[in-house]
C-alpha cells in the first residue's frame, strides 16, 4: 500500500488525514487521488466501504481556494444519512485547511439552509430532490462549480434520481472535474459517463465474491436500544468458547468492553487508539483463553490470527460486504464449525442484503432468546460442571461433608441448591451503551433477489408508489427511505445448539 505521505497532498490535508488515523491509501484512493489531483474525470467503481469519501475528499479538499467565497465543489449522494456522513468526513479533511462545507436535504428546515448558504460554503454536499429544490428558488448558485462528484450513482438510479441528476448536471458549468462513483455500472450509468464525462480514466477495486461454507450465519433484527440485552442473553445461550464481538467504533468497543465486564463477562477490548503494547497483551489473553469475549474494531483485527473463535457476533453490520466476510471468517477455521451472529437495526436491512448476494448465503432470521431461555442455557451449564466434577472423582472429604448434608436434608434439594449456587442468573447491573447512527439507508439492487426469495413489501417514499421513472415534485427527498420488510420465519432458529461452555463470569 501507498502511504498518503508519497501521493503530493498539502502538509494541512496529511495533518487532517493523520488526526483522522489515516496513514496508507486503500486501493480506490490511490487511483482516485492521482487522478483527481491531475484534474482528470474520473469512474471509480467500488462498494461501500472501500474508503471512497476520503479518495474523492481529498483531491477535492485539495483543490478548493479558500480566498474563493464561491461554491467550487459540489456532491450529490442519494440519502440524507449518506449526505450527512460524506460531508463530516470532508469536514474532517479539511479541517486544518478551514474548508467551508454545508449538507442540504430533506426533512430539515430549507430555510435554515438557505440561512446557512449565505454563510458562502465552498462545498455542497446534498441529495438530489434538494439540490432540485435550492436550484429552483435560485438560493444554490453553481456557475463557479468547478468539480462534480456522484457517490453512489447507481443507488440513486435505483431510486429514481435519474432525472434530477441529469438537471442539476445542465446547471454546473461544462468546464468542470467530474467523478462518478458507483458500486455498479448499469447502462443508464455509462451513459451519463458518456455524455458528461471527458475521457475519465477507470478505477476499479473487484468486490471479492466470497463463500463461507463452514459457517452457520444468523441474523437478529434489534432496534438499537435493544442490542445489547439481546447479545447477553445470546452468550448465555450458545456458551461460546472463544468470541469476538465487532463494534463500528473505538466507543462503541470501549463501551461494549465495559459493559460485559460490568455483566461480569471476561471480555476486552482492541482498537487503534491503544498502545501496541496493550493490543499485545489483550490478543495474548485471548489467545491463552484467559479471556473469552474479545470486542474489537474492524482496523483493530486486520491480520490477527486467532485460532478457536467459536463465535462471532457483529454488535453493528459492516456498511461493505468485503467487511463482513472477513469479520465472520475469524470463526470456522481448520474445518471446524462456527456461528456468525449480526444485529441489525430495521433501517439496515439493505446491507444485509447485499452481503448475502456477495457471500451467496442466505441468513437465517433468529428470535431473540428470552430471559428464561438464557437462564436454562446458564442452570445446564451449572450442571455440566458438577458432572465434570463428579467424573474428575477428586470429591476426598468433601464425601463425609456431603453424607452430614444428607442427614438432614432431601438430596435433591440438595443438589439443586449446588445447580442453583453454580448458576449465574440473569444481571441487571446497569450499563452504558451510546447509541450510533444508523448506515445511510440503502436499498437492494435490482435484480439481486434469488428465487423463491420473500423480499417483503417494497416502501417508497415521497408518493411514488413504487416507480423508478415518473414525474416528481421536485421538493420531494428520499434521504430517510425505509427499507422493504422482511419477514423473520421460525421462532428461535439456530438459537443454541452450541455444545460450548458459556462464557467465564469475573467473580464478584
Amino acid at each position: 500500500m501507498t502511504n498518503f505521505s508519497e501521493l503530493n497532498i498539502s502538509e494541512s490535508t496529511l495533518r487532517s488525514l493523520k488526526r483522522m488515523g489515516f496513514e496508507e491509501a486503500t486501493p480506490i484512493q490511490e487511483g482516485t487521488i492521482k487522478f483527481g489531483l491531475e484534474g482528470k474525470d474520473i469512474i471509480g467503481q467500488a462498494q461501500t466501504g472501500t474508503g471512497k469519501t476520503a479518495a474523492f475528499g481529498i483531491p477535492l479538499i485539495e483543490k478548493i481556494d479558500t480566498h474563493n467565497p464561491n461554491i467550487q465543489g459540489l456532491i450529490i449522494a442519494p440519502t440524507r444519512e449518506l449526505a450527512i456522513q460524506v460531508s463530516e468526513e470532508l469536514y474532517k479533511i479539511g479541517y486544518d485547511k478551514r474548508v467551508k462545507i454545508l449538507s442540504v436535504y430533506g426533512g430539515q428546515d430549507i430555510s435554515r439552509q438557505i440561512r446557512a448558504l449565505k454563510n458562502r460554503p465552498q462545498i455542497i454536499v446534498g441529495t438530489p430532490g434538494r439540490i432540485i429544490d435550492h436550484i429552483n428558488r435560485h438560493t444554490l448558485k453553481l456557475e463557479n462549480v468547478e468539480t462534480l462528484i456522484l457517490d453512489e450513482a447507481d443507488e440513486m438510479l435505483n431510486m429514481g434520481f435519474i432525472d434530477d441528476i441529469n438537471a442539476i448536471l445542465e446547471k454546473v458549468p461544462a468546464e468542470r472535474q467530474t467523478l462518478l462513483f458507483s458500486a455498479t455500472m448499469p447502462p443508464a450509468i455509462r451513459k451519463i459517463a458518456t455524455t458528461f464525462m471527458k475521457n475519465p480514466e477507470e478505477v476499479k477495486i473487484k468486490s471479492k465474491e466470497m463463500t463461507v461454507e463452514n459457517i452457520e450465519q444468523f441474523f437478529v433484527k434489534a432496534q438499537e436500544r435493544e442490542k445489547f440485552d439481546v447479545l447477553a442473553r445470546l452468550l448465555n445461550v450458545h456458551q461460546p468458547e472463544l468470541a469476538i464481538i465487532f463494534g463500528r467504533t473505538k466507543r462503541r468497543v470501549d463501551e461494549l468492553a465495559q459493559a460485559l465486564t460490568l455483566r461480569g463477562y471476561l471480555a476486552e477490548g482492541i482498537h487503534g487508539d491503544l498502545s501496541q503494547a496493550k493490543r499485545m497483551s489483550v490478543l495474548r489473553q485471548f489467545k491463552e483463553n484467559k479471556i473469552d469475549i474479545l470486542v474489537a474494531t474492524d482496523v483493530a483485527a486486520r491480520g490477527l490470527d486467532i485460532s478457536g473463535v467459536t463465535h462471532v457476533y457483529n454488535f453493528d453490520i459492516p456498511q461493505d460486504p468485503e467487511s463482513y466476510v472477513h469479520r465472520i471468517g475469524r470463526t470456522g477455521r481448520a474445518g471446524k464449525s462456527g456461528l456468525a451472529i449480526t444485529f441489525v437495526t430495521p433501517r439496515e436491512m439493505g446491507y444485509l442484503r447485499i452481503v448475502e448476494e456477495t457471500t451467496k448465503k442466505r441468513m437465517t432470521p433468529l428470535r431473540p432468546p428470552t430471559e428464561s431461555e438464557a437462564l436454562v442455557g446458564q442452570q445446564q451449564q451449572a450442571m455440566e460442571t458438577l458432572i465434570e466434577i463428579v467424573q474428575a472423582n477428586d470429591l476426598g472429604d468433601y464425601r463425609i461433608l456431603a453424607n452430614q448434608l444428607l442427614d438432614d436434608h432431601d438430596a435433591v434439594d440438595i443438589v439443586a441448591a449446588a445447580i442453583k449456587s453454580l448458576t449465574k442468573e440473569p444481571d441487571d447491573t446497569p450499563v452504558t451503551i451510546s447509541e450510533e447512527r444508523p448506515l445511510p439507508a440503502r436499498r437492494e439492487r435490482s435484480g439481486g433477489s434469488r428465487p423463491g426469495r420473500d423480499r417483503g413489501p417494497r416502501r417508497d417514499g415521497g408518493g411514488r408508489g413504487g416507480s423508478r421513472g415518473g414525474s416528481r415534485g421536485s421538493s420531494s427527498d428520499r434521504g430517510g427511505r425505509r427499507e422493504g420488510g422482511r419477514r423473520e420465519s421460525g421462532s428461535g432458529s439456530g438459537s443454541g445448539s452450541s455444545e460450548r461452555r458459556r462464557p467465564r463470569r469475573r467473580d464478584s
